[in-house]
């Protein structure tokens, strides 16, 4: 492991901070891997929303298992984890997603874990930004990844917690507030702003027109789908499906595509400031603009660019090893 040495002769802590944003988050896994080919390897990670679901498998030694299952999603998959909430202050609730957590990779407190870990999450009504740093693991990450509109808050110490990405999209500063020396940050919300986002019920319409089917989807997957939900939630799926329909280039924007392009525009911004205040000493930021939020079974895409950003990187990688 690389160490870097402070003007008294110690080593300095090198912190990694991990952004949120959705599936392009499988990236950092690519930049952890490639980082560490490179003998760097952070003793303190922070991460938000899909960051701090990273950073947990990092910092509990699972990485390498975790990578596995991500490389192994299908799209049947992903929609068999979305567990439809409506009327619960989001669609989805993500329960399944964490019950397969703790059934492949067991309970993990923070305590138990090899590294320090911090991760963040909004508290709802009061806008304060809040540091997860104990207790139950997965429910700390569980609240970093609520996406409001989209997956149900979390309920932690009496307060619903959401997505961190509200307020510290690139948790630099908790990274140094843990006591980081230098500061990686790894950026997923790159180029952006401006894109139009495809949601999932889209890309299955698209893919049902196609000559060649995708033997590992359903042709029929939106009605699999449909029937998978209660009969008392019929009419609200029925509503739910056609505004995820919505948003081809001529149309109304549907509801996915309101949230995710929202939230596109708000980390951005967010992201700009927060660095700007607080810079890291170095910026990696992958070129995902072509990953849609909710496609999580393009892992494998989005691990190869995470390495083959960090190896374009390589000058400014070397110049932040010797500064």
């Amino acid at each position: 492991m690389t160490e870097m040495a402070a003007d008294d002769g110690s080593s300095l802590k090198i912190g990694l901070a991990l952004g949120g944003g959705a599936a392009r988050g499988w990236a950092h896994l690519g930049v952890i891997q490639a980082l560490a080919e490179r003998g760097i390897r952070p003793q303190i990670v922070a991460g938000t929303s899909v960051g701090a679901i990273v950073g947990a498998m990092l910092c509990s030694d699972h990485l390498q298992a975790f990578e596995g299952w991500v490389k192994a999603l299908t799209r049947r998959d992903v929609l068999s984890y979305l567990d439809f909430a409506l009327g619960n202050g989001g669609f989805i609730q993500g329960r399944r997603l964490m019950a397969r957590f703790h059934e492949t990779f067991g309970d993990v407190d923070f305590a138990d874990l090899n590294h320090p870990l911090g991760v963040v999450a909004t508290d709802l009504y009061s806008g304060q930004e809040r540091w997860l740093r104990e207790g139950d693991l997965a429910l700390a990450v569980r609240a970093s990844m609520a996406l409001p509109g989209v997956f149900t808050p979390v309920q932690i110490d009496g307060e619903w917690l959401v997505d961190g990405g509200l307020v510290n999209p690139v948790p630099v500063s908790l990274c140094h507030a843990m006591g980081a020396d230098r500061v990686i940050a790894v950026n997923l919300s790159g180029g952006l702003v401006g894109r139009r986002i495809q949601g999932p019920m889209q890309d299955v319409g698209r893919r049902q027109a196609d000559a060649e089917p995708d033997p590992g989807v359903d042709d029929n997957m939106a009605m699999t789908l449909w029937h998978r939900l209660s009969s008392s939630f019929r009419d609200g799926a029925e509503a739910l499906q056609a505004q995820l329909q919505r948003g081809g280039q001529n149309s109304t924007p549907g509801v996915f595509d309101v949230i995710a392009t929202s939230v596109n525009v708000m980390q951005d911004r967010i992201t700009r400031s927060r660095m700007a205040g607080d810079p890291p000493d170095l910026l990696i930021s992958p070129r995902l603009a072509h990953i849609g939020l909710l496609e999580l079974h393009r892992g494998e895409e989005a691990i190869a660019e995470g390495r083959a950003c960090v190896e374009r990187m390589q000058p400014a990688i070397d110049a932040f090893l010797n500064a």
